[in-house]
């Protein structure tokens, strides 16, 4: 199985009941912005090139985001802030995402998350956490071959991603090792770095700056072999 065979796997999961209730309800009722768009309305494979030796994990998809778009972080506020510096760093083909077919590449990089449904309130069960594991173990595992360095946005992702590293192969300490924003674990051979999530709440109150984000990147690009502008 490579990517692609799992990412088509994941758009048809409906192993969560509320999930699957809530994602297909948006897409019947859409926001009136969006009202002539046909949401995707399904589980939000990762998006990136399949040797990439940097992965971004998230949290979910938004519900008039992603689960609109059918592309990680494309159609809302939370992916204009972090494609725009991943352009700006020179890992990303523009600064702009807003739909799955506008020509958008990520140079090196892979964007996933630990749970593939918009959630109701942006809050996924610690239930549907664990069931949606074994989609981000599947694709660690696939990736492992190239994955050098891995940054993860926000601590219920830095939560959700650790088991998933340790059933995939990787040495992750014990105790598990606390989320902060600029925290690096080595989990033998793999870079794990820690960001504030790129939210509207952390990204409008100066909590994450787009200067914190792209130093971010910049140091697990490095880590990952991949070049960045200054």
């Amino acid at each position: 199985m490579n990517l692609s065979d799992l990412d088509r796997r994941i758009t048809g999961c409906r192993a969560c009941p509320r999930l699957v209730a809530w994602r297909e309800e948006v897409a019947r009722t859409k926001r009136a912005a969006f009202a002539e768009w046909t949401y995707w309305g399904r589980p939000v494979p990762g998006f990136g090139p399949a040797d990439a030796p940097l992965l971004i994990i998230g949290l979910a998809p938004a519900a008039h985001g992603a689960n609109r778009t059918g592309r990680m972080f494309t159609g809302d506020r939370s992916g204009d802030v972090l494609y725009e510096a991943l352009y700006d760093v020179g890992l990303a083909s523009q600064p702009t995402a807003v739909s799955a077919d506008d020509g958008l590449e990520l140079y090196g990089v892979r964007i996933t998350s630990p749970v593939r449904c918009a959630p109701p309130a942006n809050k996924p069960t610690p239930e549907e956490r664990d069931t949606c594991r074994s989609w981000l173990v599947e694709e660690l595992t696939l990736l492992r071959p190239t994955l050098k360095s891995v940054i993860v946005l926000g601590a219920f992702g830095w939560q959700a991603a650790l088991p998933a590293f340790a059933a995939a192969g990787w040495q992750v300490p014990r105790p598990r090792p606390a989320f902060g924003h600029g925290a690096w674990v080595s989990l033998g051979g793999l870079d794990l770095f820690g960001c504030f999530h790129v939210s509207q709440r952390n990204t409008f109150t100066g909590k994450l700056t787009p200067a914190m984000l792209r130093d971010v990147l910049r140091t697990a690009a490095g880590a990952a072999g991949l070049a960045t502008t200054p």
